[in-house]
């Protein structure tokens, strides 16, 4: 079987990057903008080329240059996992009005390299209602291109990663391999924060281990990274705290050590913290398959690993965007329905100004519908709404989309260049 060539933006840690190369995909390029994260990656896979900076700056990479010519054969995958801000439930959702997003911009990307196959992931808020019309103007742009495309919300526990984690993954290709593409299935079962812990736990004699593990049977809330702007290691909001304490951990920070503890630090009535080692167990790296090593200072290892895609995850979507791509699974027909909401449908189709009652009746729904106006406005932090006054009420017309795909004066420049040292 020929190896697999990949480039992978905001590569981070090397989550993904190990799960595909697990996978049977070799990188070309890995680029990163945190600069720890660049060194985890180059000491773990020097041979690499492994690049640090703004992905969407052309000083740092070409797209061009890896676009298939005559003495260049086409990239198999083109993968990463863009800023997540801009859909996260736990933030404003602003989607394209967020200056961090690079999501519009990657499926660009698309356009220009002409890989075989996309990958793209993101956090669970991408899939909700909000972005609707954001996720059919990416199939939208990918049909354009020549690739089929679906969505699916993917859990980490249902492929061997003892924590919740919804992602939700975009995977694209041409039309004739896509008909190969098989979501991967999932595994029969998946170890409890016990279980996979205890030997860590255990590491250093601590009596109280097996104990502890018996206990901790059920998975792990999702490992929150954050971001540059927030203070220390730290497990998650007030709601994954308490789910750590019923699985007798305390989240309120990382130790240096396993228990037992010396008496400066000692173990609180919540039970003991976890090490950098043990959270990146708990995101599926491991001391066989998935053998990884982290770079830098205790807070920064944490964020590497906490804001990581897991590499068992990753590894089951590459192997089943390899069989794909070498036609070696069964062929399906292809759901070329959209699931998004009407309204932007109606508005995309036309060209003239349409009133609400219009709207309605093309989307078929009820006249005076307060629906409609809802996603209206819902759709104006993606989309450039333009609106007129008209005889019979208020008419609406799709404008440009609003995020940044590239463009030489958009306010994402003057945000990255006023903030990059605060942008994770």
């Amino acid at each position: 079987m020929t190896e697999l060539r990949a480039i992978e933006i905001c590569a981070g840690a090397g989550g993904q990057a190990l799960g595909l190369e697990c996978a049977g995909f070799e990188h070309e390029l890995a680029v990163e903008l945190d600069a720890n994260a660049v060194n985890t990656l180059k000491h773990n896979r020097p041979q690499w080329k492994v690049v640090q900076g703004d992905v969407a700056d052309p000083s740092v990479w070409n797209p061009a240059d890896y676009a298939p010519g005559p003495d260049r054969p086409q990239i198999d995958l083109f993968a990463g996992g863009v800023p997540c801000p801009p859909f996260s439930i736990a933030g404003k959702q602003l989607g394209a009005d967020d200056e961090r997003d690079l999501f519009a911009w990657a499926v660009e990307q698309v356009g220009v390299i002409r890989p075989r196959a996309l990958l793209l992931e993101n956090v669970r808020g991408l899939s909700m209602p909000r972005f609707a019309g954001y996720r059919q103007h990416v199939l939208d742009r990918l049909r354009e291109f020549g690739y089929s495309a679906e969505w699916r919300l993917l859990q980490a526990s249902d492929y061997g990663v003892p924590q919740l984690r919804p992602r939700f993954v975009l995977v694209a290709m041409s039309v004739d391999d896509f008909a190969y593409f098989h979501w991967p299935e999932k595994v029969e079962s998946t170890l409890s924060v016990g279980e996979t812990l205890r030997d860590l736990m255990k590491a250093r004699g601590w009596e109280g281990a097996d104990e502890w593990a018996d206990q901790a049977k059920g998975i792990a809330p999702t490992i929150v990274g954050g971001s540059k702007k927030h203070g220390g290691a730290d497990l998650g909001p007030t709601r994954a705290k308490r789910m750590w304490a019923a699985l007798g951990v305390d989240a309120y920070g990382v130790h240096d050590v396993a228990p037992p503890y010396p008496d400066t630090r000692p173990m609180t009535e919540f039970g003991p913290k976890l090490t950098t080692e043990m959270v990146a167990r708990i995101q599926g790296w491991d001391d066989d398959e998935f053998k990884w090593e982290f770079t830098g200072a205790k807070t920064t290892r944490y964020r590497q690993i906490g804001n990581a895609f897991p590499p068992p995850v990753a590894k089951a979507l590459g192997v089943a965007i390899a069989a794909a791509l070498h036609q070696q699974t069964s062929r399906r027909e292809l759901d070329v329905a959209s699931a998004t909401d009407p309204i932007y449908l109606v508005l995309k189709a036309e060209e003239d100004f349409l009133t609400s009652d219009q709207i309605a009746r093309k989307a078929g729904l009820k006249l005076d519908d307060p629906e409609i106006d809802r996603r209206i406005s819902l759709l104006s932090h993606d989309f450039q709404i333009i609106k007129s006054e008209r005889s019979n009420g208020l008419a609406y017309k799709l404008g440009q989309f609003r995020a940044f795909t590239g463009q030489e004066d958009h306010v994402r420049h003057e945000y990255f260049r006023a903030n990059v040292s605060k942008v994770s």
